[in-house]
């Protein structure tokens, strides 16, 4: 047979490429390339929770677990996210464990969403939103946000992109790209906006516990919003735990219940070794993870204050382990700076462009990096605009 192009779903087939992704496939044509790419962090995952993960294989852990996950893991939730964020969850109907928060996100959308149903998500954002809410066969309607605002999500714009159509708010603070936060108050500014067009809401929260100037507020925890709000949330930045894809849906039993229906027929449970190390993560990693994040954010005032002194300006970013710093002021689209900048030296960075359309004329740079790779790839950029800036 031919080619077997025709056979795939168009609907996959006009879906386009990750734009990390797409990128990412020029660094393999180069080496000993400074990578600020990859948003992953660089510490390997606590020994003690490694240790949990081998004692319960060598218990004999290796079969499934029931579709919601291990009920001790869904209590261990319960009161995490009461102490982060001041909700009270059931464990045994309003927590599912999911292998990461894209599973999470992936069968919220398919859960909520007929088809034409718009979600409203903020722009730039991560790159997975607005191709999963297609995949859900519903609308992905952007929301501009600005660098002005620091990123944050006005209302004024919120209700301006909503129609009869609007179902879902898709929030994702602290938010990959920008490093942006929402305050309370911020938050606040939303809910009447929300309940008013009966929105239903849902928030990633995965870099909830890298916030670098005062606590995380979810918008769950405001008055009258907690039954309409999906809280995602995981292991994978907080206690470096990427690789073990571990994450979790708090919420109304109801969608709970939807999304677990998709769930048990696509993924059937989320690896029990994995779940077994969560648990020891939320009963004994706080210490390490509080030391990540002290770490993390030496590294982020070190790269901002670093792309201050090479004239690239950046807003201060509070939260994830992302800056992103303009560079319009060297006349190179997203995609040329970042071109430019893998080959002529060896440093990887992307495009903001591949976040949305308004990500176009800054860079995403990740501080999930070493000080030294940091402190390198930032004087090497300084030649790049230097050049650019000259000519």
């Amino acid at each position: 047979m031919g080619g077997m192009d025709s056979y795939v779903s168009k609907r996959v087939r006009d879906l386009p490429p990750s734009g990390i992704r797409k990128f990412f496939d020029l660094v393999s044509q180069s080496e000993g390339v400074i990578s600020l790419g990859v948003g992953e962090p660089d510490f390997v995952t606590p020994w003690h929770v490694r240790e949990a993960c081998l004692y319960s294989l060598e218990r004999g852990y290796t079969m499934y677990t029931s579709n919601s996950g291990l009920p001790e893991l869904r209590e261990e939730i319960a009161m995490y996210e009461k102490q982060k964020i001041g909700v009270d969850y059931d464990p045994g109907q309003g927590i599912l464990i999911t292998v990461g928060v894209s599973e999470a996100t992936d069968i919220a959308l398919r859960a909520l969403l007929e088809p034409g149903d718009e979600v409203l998500i903020p722009n730039p954002c991560f790159v997975s939103y607005a191709p999963g809410t297609e995949l859900a066969y519903g609308t992905a309607v952007p929301v501009e946000t600005f660098v002005e605002d620091e990123y944050r999500l006005r209302p004024d714009c919120l209700a301006a992109r909503i129609t009869p159509r609007s179902k879902i708010l898709l929030l994702s603070y602290p938010s990959n790209p920008t490093g942006a936060i929402m305050t309370k108050p911020d938050l606040e500014a939303l809910v009447d906006i929300i309940i008013k067009n009966d929105l239903i809401v849902i928030t990633d929260e995965i870099y909830s516990e890298l916030t670098y100037n005062g606590k995380h507020v979810s918008i769950a925890s405001l008055p009258g919003m907690k039954d309409r709000t999906l809280v995602l949330d995981g292991f994978s930045k907080a206690f470096a735990m990427t690789g073990w894809r571990i994450g979790y849906a708090c919420g109304h039993p109801d969608i709970i219940l939807a999304m677990t229906k998709i769930h048990q027929y696509t993924i059937m449970c989320a690896p029990i070794m994995g779940q077994k190390a969560a648990i020891e993560a939320l009963r004994n990693g706080q210490d390490e993870m509080r030391k990540m994040v002290e770490d993390y954010n030496y590294r982020r005032r070190l790269m901002l204050n670093g792309f201050h002194q090479i004239g690239l300006d950046c807003f201060e970013p509070k939260g994830a382990f992302y800056c992103f710093p303009s560079i319009r002021g060297t006349g190179l689209t997203s995609e040329e700076f970042c071109e430019k900048l893998l080959f002529e030296e060896n440093v990887a960075v992307v495009p903001g462009n591949a976040f949305g359309g308004c990500g176009e004329g800054f860079i995403r740079c990740c501080y999930a990096a070493s000080v030294a790779n940091i402190e390198e790839a930032v004087e090497r950029m300084g030649r790049l605009v230097i050049r650019q800036k000259g000519t």
